[in-house]
């Protein structure tokens, strides 16, 4: 596929100079290019983390009831 790209005049000179002392083409040194940003921003991405609300309920519940547990858990946010 063909496109057309509107380069600075000096970074395509630079890449031009970059091809030729690898002895690629500046398709392939673009593409090389092109595959490397795209890893990196894959690689970049930071995956959803849910956030930890959890909190120590203490030894005091070790033998309560389960209503008494889920009282203090919920305590303050309705029911």
């Amino acid at each position: 596929m063909k496109t057309t790209l509107d380069l600075p005049d000096s970074l395509l000179a630079e890449a031009k100079a970059i091809a030729r002392e690898r002895h690629l083409t500046l398709r392939q040194l673009m593409e090389e290019g092109l595959r490397t940003a795209m890893e990196r921003h894959r690689h970049a991405a930071v995956p959803f983390r849910l956030r930890d609300t959890s909190r120590p309920l203490g030894e005091m519940l070790v033998e309560d009831s389960w209503p008494v547990i889920r009282a203090v858990v919920y305590e303050g946010r309705g029911e």
